[in-house]
């Protein structure tokens, strides 16, 4: 088989892949509420805590109204409230104690249907993966706008961990030095 008739099937296997991974992993974080507010949540309870309502709206692709409507939802089911912001004029969006709780377990949710996806792999092939999925997905960050989309729903601490850290904030970084 020739590289040229490989890569159609290449894309093939990697979009099949991804919606059947996406859909037990979406599926492993799903709680009582709405996906976006379950994001919102997660994203809040890791790299935007005390973000401004504008800032939850880029990182989730909501417009303002949408944000606001998402925001006074979280607040009057108690996940989420307004604080004053770092510059005086923003309010702050900080998950309650109920709202980190939920965050938590989708990430839990999301970690375990995750290992259950990789289980069919050895010790050495994960590896593997986790070197060819670090290139894609800094191919795929262009801005710390990218890298926010794209983890919104991670769990950072897993990346932390790892010395070579995380590699989409390597790459939002190196865009946005270079």
């Amino acid at each position: 088989m020739t590289e040229a008739s490989d890569g159609p099937r290449t894309a093939n296997l990697l979009a099949a892949f991804a919606l059947a991974a996406t859909e037990r992993t979406s599926g492993a974080t799903v709680t009582s509420r709405p996906a976006t507010d379950t994001t919102a949540l997660v994203a809040l309870t890791t790299f935007l805590a005390g973000t401004p309502q504008d800032g939850l709206a880029r990182v989730l692709g909501l417009t303002q109204s949408g944000a606001t409507r998402l925001v006074d939802r979280l607040a009057r089911e108690g996940l989420a409230e307004r604080t004053p912001g770092p510059d005086g004029r923003t309010l702050a969006i900080v998950p309650t104690a109920a709202g980190r709780d939920l965050a938590g377990r989708a990430l839990a949710g999301r970690r375990a249907a995750s290992d259950a996806v990789l289980a069919a792999l050895a010790p050495d092939e994960r590896a593997q993966l986790a070197a060819l999925l670090e290139k894609l997905l800094a191919g795929l960050t262009h801005s710390r706008a990218d890298a926010w989309h794209i983890c919104r729903l991670c769990d950072p601490e897993a990346c932390e961990a790892h010395p070579d850290g995380c590699p989409v904030t390597r790459a939002a970084d190196a865009a946005q030095a270079g």
